[in-house]
């Protein structure tokens, strides 16, 4: 991880960005402390949220997630990403792959409803 994109991340921290159809992006991002759970010492939450306000998709660290997989064991993380209601393990690289990751999602979601 470079500290050009670690900066490029904290620097998103408090950015809101107006999409189509009242649908709004938020970004939170900032530094804590290392720690076994969240290694990398960014805490993050990318959410996207439709015109009633809700979150409807999310990237984030902000609370302990165990995975739900079918087979093997199951895996106690903070990084993971919402869709609705559900919640999936998510394995951080990169700030700059979280956010490839999350836009790529918030087109996907998009797309999925007709909005572009």
């Amino acid at each position: 991880m470079s500290y050009e994109e670690i900066e490029n991340l904290l620097n998103l921290h408090g950015e809101i960005f107006i999409l189509e159809e009242g649908f709004w992006v938020k970004f939170e991002a900032y530094r804590v402390p290392m720690t076994r759970e969240i290694p990398h010492g960014i805490r993050y939450a990318l959410t996207l949220h439709d015109a009633d306000n809700r979150r409807v998709l999310g990237f984030d660290n902000a609370h302990k997630f165990k995975s739900t997989q079918r087979y093997g064991s199951k895996k106690e993380s903070y990084d993971h990403m919402h869709k609705g209601v559900e919640t999936f393990a998510y394995t951080f690289e990169s700030p700059s792959k979280l956010l490839e990751d999350f836009w790529q999602s918030v087109e996907c979601y998009l797309e999925e409803r007709g909005c572009k």
